[in-house]
């Protein structure tokens, strides 16, 4: 490619990652598949902090996260909503004809847990949602504490999403009893989109099997009847599982505590760097994502003439923000595989261009 991925996903993807994408296809349904399927378990479940075993899809996660809903609830849902990708939970879960609340909360804040107790002691709620990061703000909601709360509640199915934070962050499913829980392949992983992977609790899946009408692509017994078999429910995307145990690999060989203090470390020199460009983080600092930051564009700058100085002088991109908050915030990503190195380097880049934007008026 002509020029880096610095934006909240998809993001840049290495060399050997792109070779293990080239791997021959084999067939899914034989010994050579299971062997491949039945490897990346471990590691996965080392990263999901679980005993649960880890389904893969090929989709994004919106497919899981779509199929879920169908899978646990039959009788009413709350959504958690504080951004675009949350706020699009809500919408989807009443497409598919179910009785969902919206608990609403200002872009930029977290869930909180008080309002989730509030709500839930009403009744009549057996699943609940949740986006753990939500992108379109670089807002990081604070999982223990909610969690805590849901599990005050045993009726209640809890699917969180933890696309961008996964494998940034610690997320222990089992410690936190999430039920489902669920990411994709083209954020932190550092991989191309197109996979979504996720991990499913005993509880869920008895709750699937009361449900009727959950459908058969992701159907979480389908799922699970495979997955013991060593396959998928349908033909996977096999060259991507390739990448995926080559990820992985990767992965355990930095070392997961290595890894999240690595995203820390990095996400801390964007917000200083670029903090002292005259710009503040859109949520406030504590709850500000690890994977990403999202800034407030307190300099009205031209965002758009600078994502173009950056595309053609430096060979990179980042985010001129998302949805309502288009062109007042610009996001900047520091997850995957980047280095102290790479990310000192984009920065750099991002200061001189910046120093070329028009400011607009208004």
């Amino acid at each position: 490619m002509s020029y880096k991925l610095f934006i909240p996903g998809p993001i840049a993807v290495s060399e050997k990652t792109l070779r293990a994408l080239m791997s021959a296809p084999i067939g899914h349904r034989s010994p050579d598949f299971v062997k491949l399927y039945q490897s990346v378990q471990p590691d996965l479940q080392k990263l999901f902090m679980t005993t649960d075993p880890v389904y893969l899809s090929t989709s994004s996660a919106w497919g899981i996260m779509e199929g879920a809903l169908n899978n646990v609830c039959a009788k009413k849902v709350l959504n958690c909503m504080n951004g675009a990708f949350s706020d699009k939970w809500n919408d989807v879960a009443k497409r598919n004809g179910l009785d969902a609340t919206a608990l609403k909360f200002d872009w930029g804040q977290p869930v909180d847990p008080e309002a989730v107790r509030a709500e839930l002691s009403k009744g009549g709620y057996d699943a609940i949602t949740l986006i753990h990061n939500e992108t379109s703000t670089g807002t990081m909601t604070d999982l223990a504490a909610v969690m805590a709360v849901v599990r005050e509640f045993p009726e209640v199915i809890s699917i969180v999403d933890t696309v961008s934070s996964f494998s940034a962050v610690p997320i222990a499913k089992d410690e936190l009893g999430i039920d489902i829980m669920i990411t994709g392949s083209q954020k932190a992983l550092a991989l191309p989109p197109g996979l979504a992977l996720c991990s499913v609790s005993d509880r869920a899946r008895e709750r699937a099997a009361t449900v009727a009408n959950r459908g058969y692509y992701f159907d979480l017994l389908e799922f699970h009847a495979n997955h013991e078999k060593g396959m998928t429910p349908s033909t996977p995307n096999i060259p991507h599982i390739y990448a995926l145990k080559s990820k992985l690999e990767d992965i355990m060989t930095e070392g997961m505590e290595t890894r999240f203090a690595r995203h820390a470390r990095l996400n801390a020199k964007v917000r200083e760097t670029i903090g002292a460009q005259g710009f503040e983080l859109f949520p406030a600092p504590e709850y500000g994502s690890l994977s990403l930051n999202c800034f407030a564009n307190t300099r009205n700058i031209d965002l758009p003439a600078l994502n173009k100085t950056l595309k053609s002088e430096h060979a990179l991109v980042i985010d001129g923000g998302y949805g309502k908050l288009k062109g007042k915030t610009f996001r900047i990503s520091n997850m995957g595989d980047e280095t102290d190195e790479t990310i000192a380097a984009m920065l750099d880049s991002v200061v001189a261009a910046m120093a070329k934007t028009p400011v607009l008026e208004g």
